[in-house]
């Protein structure tokens, strides 16, 4: 298997619209001619001619609410809330394998043509963030934001240091007792891993000064809460902010067993496993907010 694609394994998320159903507008009564007893057929006042040419088809009211149900559900998918799901476990124990999120796309790009009204969201150290992989920027990953553009980053053993100091993380967790040099002690130039991506293989020296990494201008140094077992910015380097499309809002669904968990990182449909929900559910992580 090649360097490039052991880094496609990292998980990416896949999204999944939601359109409305049509609501078809009630017969338009037809016209009544009144007769009582005594009273000539004739006696009655003349029906108004029909009109020709502008008589409408019954459903073409229910036609137009269906496409704007549509029109409106592509427009929420598109620039406000996206549904994806987590397949596998490189942020444990913030997101589990299962765990259905909406994504606000809103907070970090806001809507086209409303920059003076609603500005883009600032990007913090400690986000959470949904971004278009680098390496294939087809698939979704989520991580957590842990350097800032112009920080200084170095990790010993395990131990996050930002700018000389130790970054406290209540949300890491390690799961590996086994060292491994350039995972723990990032960036050891002098340790390797088969799962570094080969382009960054070569650029990483290039961003190391006195044995910490710099984060250029625009760009972030993300890593996944479960340390061990995360392929992260340490294995392909940065995430250009472009890249960065929103934040996990809240987990809406949550579910477990062999039809959520798999093997591989890359993000899946959430319809795969909504015909089993009710038997895999883990109901006490529905509607969790995401910190």
């Amino acid at each position: 298997m090649s360097d490039q694609d052991q880094t496609r394994t990292e998980e990416s998320l896949a999204a999944v619209p939601s359109p409305g159903d049509g609501v078809s507008a009630p017969d338009k009564a037809e016209p009544q001619i009144l007769e009582s007893d005594g009273l000539a057929p004739e006696s009655a006042p003349p029906a108004a001619p029909e009109r020709k040419g502008h008589r409408e088809p019954k459903d073409l009211f229910g036609i137009q609410a269906f496409f704007t149900v549509v029109i409106y559900s592509i427009f929420v998918i598109t620039f406000i809330v996206q549904a994806f799901q987590i397949p596998s476990g490189s942020m444990e124990n913030t997101l589990l394998v299962g765990d259905f999120l909406l994504v606000d796309k809103l907070h970090y790009a806001g809507l086209p043509g409303s920059a003076h009204l609603l500005p883009y969201g600032k990007i913090e150290r400690g986000d959470i963030v949904v971004f278009y992989f680098p390496v294939d920027p087809s698939q979704f990953l989520v991580k957590r934001v842990i350097g800032m553009p112009g920080d200084h980053i170095r990790l010993q053993d395990k131990t996050v240091y930002v700018n000389g100091s130790p970054l406290e993380e209540n949300y890491a967790v390690h799961k590996q007792w086994m060292p491994d040099g350039y995972r723990d002690n990032f960036p050891n130039q002098r340790g390797y891993s088969r799962d570094i991506d080969r382009h960054w293989r070569y650029e990483l020296s290039n961003y190391v000064n006195g044995g910490e990494l710099v984060v250029p201008a625009d760009h972030y140094f993300v890593m996944g809460d479960n340390r061990d077992n995360s392929l992260d910015s340490r294995y392909w380097g940065f995430v250009p902010r472009a890249n960065i499309v929103g934040r996990p809002l809240v987990i809406y669904l949550s579910v477990r067993g062999s039809e959520a968990g798999r093997s591989s990182d890359k993000l899946i449909h959430s319809g795969q496993t909504l015909a089993h929900l009710l038997d895999m559910a883990r109901w006490d992580r529905m509607f969790r907010l995401i910190r």
